[in-house]
Formats: C-alpha cells, structure tokens, sequence
C-alpha cells in the first residue's frame, strides 16, 4: 500500500491528505468546499487541471481524524514551514 503524505497544523487546526507523487509538483486547478452540517466541519477536495483528486483538506481536524493520523503527520507552523 502507497504511503499518503499528511501534514497538520496544530496552530489552524488544519490537516492536508497529499493524494499525489511527491515526487511530481502537481498544481491545482480547482478547489470543491464540501460544508456538510452534519460533520460539522469544513472539507475542501483539490483538483487538478485533469479534474483528478490530487489533495484533501480538513479543517477541525482534531474533531475529524484519528489522533494517530494527526501525531504522526508533518507538522507544519503558521507560515507553512515544517516545524
């Protein structure tokens, strides 16, 4: 099974699923808000210029994704450095 690249940000409480090659820069051409009331949440899919799911984001994380998944994922500070 293919490792998937996740990084948090504690401070936003924000988490990105890379659905990519990390090896390929992959830009994205359009962003999908997905509001559902019932998750209480915001998630948003990315899309490339193929229309291919190349990245999620989960905001409220904390609330939306498995403790481990957030301890062992990249951590990333306020301006997008890791660390």
């Amino acid at each position: 099974m293919a490792d998937v690249r996740v990084t948090y940000d504690a401070e936003a409480d924000a988490a990105y699923l890379y659905l990519t090659d990390p090896r390929i820069n992959v830009r994205v051409a359009r962003m999908y808000p997905c509001d559902p009331v019932q998750v209480e949440g915001m998630i948003n899919l990315d899309f490339d210029e193929t229309s291919h799911l190349v990245g999620i984001e989960i905001l409220s994380a904390r609330s939306k994704l498995p403790t481990y998944l957030l301890e062992t994922a990249e951590q990333i500070g306020r301006d997008g450095d890791p660390g």
